[in-house]
């Protein structure tokens, strides 16, 4: 079912992801989409596991990144004009080890992102 999202952000009620016995998201063209929440019926494999303690690696790096760390991921990402945000060029990094990009986009803005 799709609803129009202009009364809902009008109350303050822009929601994403599972709410009671639902899950909501928004579509391509702004319009709001929910349906039935339906939970996994067997719990997750290893490899699931591995993934997701993968992933809290690194937000938990992120975490202790210094604030001055922060930033230059922050301005490098927007001055190589990225097409995903610093965090998400960080989490990319942490989980490939790409070395590589992560030094071209150095060289391109100038900014210290890894020693």
């Amino acid at each position: 079912m799709k609803l129009n999202q202009t009364l809902l952000r009008f109350l303050g009620w822009n929601t994403q992801g599972d709410l009671g016995p639902w899950t909501f998201y928004t579509d391509r063209r702004k319009g709001l989409v929910f349906f039935p929440r339906s939970p996994p019926n067997k719990p997750p494999s290893f490899l699931q596991r591995k993934q997701r303690n993968r992933f809290k690696m690194a937000a938990a790096a992120w975490r202790i990144l210094t604030p001055e760390k922060r930033d230059a991921w922050s301005r490098a990402a927007a001055a190589a004009h990225l097409r995903i945000t610093h965090h998400n060029f960080f989490v990319y990094w942490f989980l490939t080890k790409d070395d590589a990009a992560v030094r071209t986009v150095e060289h391109q803005t100038g900014y210290t992102l890894i020693t």
